[in-house]
């Protein structure tokens, strides 16, 4: 079934296509959600409620780009405006003389995906929403500091301390892996 009949028969309001767009989209938008979530049930109640969203906002897709995208987005900003209140509640400091840190390839090529998740996943709160926002999803800081709420350059700086941040780690796990 095409994204185009899921979604007439989704506006219809057939239950049979709104769980095979659940089915087709939620492995993908679950992964979403893991990264942007302090843990699995928190990313289980954001894809829940972004799937909400979707139903209750699908007649509103112009059917131009991609469909996976539309939900893309409504999945974040709904995994941002879970996080909005944690965000505003921590102090953020400006880096703007901070040091873009480099990466030592032996230690990356050793790390599994997993391992890279996990690392991403010890972050602050902070750092890994931006984290995600710019070095996965692509956004720019200019659009990071809109969805947030926040200056951009406070978004530049919470990127650049999460670089920091995974920066130190990895060159832990070389000294205890590598003795170096």
């Amino acid at each position: 079934m095409s994204d185009e009949e899921l979604i007439k028969g989704c506006i219809k309001g057939k239950e049979s296509y709104q769980y095979e767009v659940y089915k087709r989209f939620s492995p993908k938008m679950f992964g979403l959600c893991l990264r942007y979530c302090a843990n699995r049930m928190e990313a289980e109640d954001v894809l829940q409620d972004g799937f909400i969203k979707v139903f209750n906002k699908i007649d509103t897709f112009k059917f131009t780009g991609s469909f996976e995208g539309w939900i893309r987005k409504i999945m974040i900003h709904t995994a941002l405006r879970n996080k909005y209140v944690t965000i505003r509640s921590h102090e953020v400091y400006s880096f703007e003389g901070v040091e873009h840190p480099s990466t030592d390839e032996k230690v990356t090529s050793n790390l599994s995906l997993m391992d890279l998740m996990k690392l991403v996943n010890e972050l602050p709160q902070g750092y890994k929403l931006v984290f995600n926002l710019f070095a996965v999803e692509g956004y720019s800081h200019k659009e990071i500091a809109e969805m947030l709420h926040i200056q951009e350059a406070t978004s530049r700086s919470q990127y650049l301390r999460a670089r920091q941040f995974l920066r130190e780690k990895l060159d832990k796990i070389k000294k205890d892996e590598f003795g170096i």
